[in-house]
């Protein structure tokens, strides 16, 4: 079955990234359809790693600023919602229920690197589906990778079993807030087909 292409647009060739948005809160539920909704993509084992902390008082997105870098504290203070995309690094007790086919769970405990890299990159996924479910939804991003996760770690998650992945404002974007859109690498530059 092939998607609409008008939404092809909304989540892809016509998306943005925002750094304005408009002062419209986000309501408690659409936040939970973003969870269930991006919930269903796929990832290694159905490991799951990520974890989301949705910052949505002033109190707490002011707890964030220190760690970001200069550029990315303005914007979001005046974000209605920015979100933590972190990773459990201990997602593997999950795994006996996520993941009953075999212990899988065994393996990543006897295998710190591993877990830390299963981790990383399935919570960097299931971020990108936060982002493309967020745009399904009719909401506006603007992921971020500057700032210290050291000190969101400390501030957040100070027992260390949640880290820091990256993060992401979110809303009902103005378009004066954003920049011309770049260009793209073409097919050839950046693939090869075998």
């Amino acid at each position: 079955m092939k998607i609409d292409p008008i939404v092809l647009e909304q989540v892809f060739s016509g998306a943005r990234s925002f750094s304005k948005f408009s002062e419209q809160a986000i309501a408690d539920e659409t936040l939970r359809q973003l969870y269930e909704l991006l919930r269903w993509g796929p990832t290694s084992m159905n490991s799951q790693p990520a974890r989301y902390v949705f910052l949505r008082s002033e109190e707490s997105r002011q707890r964030l600023i220190p760690a970001l870098s200069p550029g990315n504290q303005a914007k979001t203070l005046a974000a209605p919602t920015t979100v933590i995309i972190a990773q459990d690094t201990h997602f593997f007790e999950h795994l006996p229920t996520q993941f009953p086919a075999y212990d899988a769970k065994s393996i990543f405990e006897a295998n710190t690197s591993l877990a830390e890299s299963t981790a990383f990159r399935n919570s960097s996924l299931q971020g990108a589906y936060l982002i493309i479910a967020a745009r399904l939804l009719g909401l506006d991003c603007g992921p971020m990778s500057g700032f210290d996760p050291a000190k969101v770690n400390a501030e957040f998650f100070p027992d260390g079993r949640w880290k820091a992945n990256f993060l992401c404002n979110l809303g009902y974007g103005e378009l004066s807030g954003v920049h011309p859109r770049g260009p793209r690498l073409p097919f050839d530059t950046v693939a090869q087909i075998l």
